[in-house]
């Protein structure tokens, strides 16, 4: 694997990158690998807003049962489960 050598990196940069990593409950380095990774990784939904992408990721769900039109104005319905 490769290694990289960062210079001149900005104290408030680092200091943030190691309060993001703590979050992330990763260690600095494995963050900074996460982000670089992330960086050049190809962006598959690129170009799309994110109404297109919810309906493409529920497009293949029957979801006209839920006519909005017809609820507007009405108490929402109690769950119905299986019994």
């Amino acid at each position: 694997m490769a290694q990289i050598l960062i210079r001149k990196l900005d104290d408030r940069v680092k200091a943030g990158l190691q309060r993001r990593a703590r979050r992330n409950r990763r260690s600095l380095e494995a963050e900074a690998r996460e982000i670089l990774h992330n960086a050049v990784r190809p962006q598959t939904d690129q170009g799309k807003g994110l109404g297109t992408r919810i309906s493409e990721r529920f497009a293949g769900f029957d979801l006209t049962e839920f006519d909005v039109e017809e609820r507007r104005g009405q108490a929402p319905r109690a769950p119905k489960f299986d019994e």
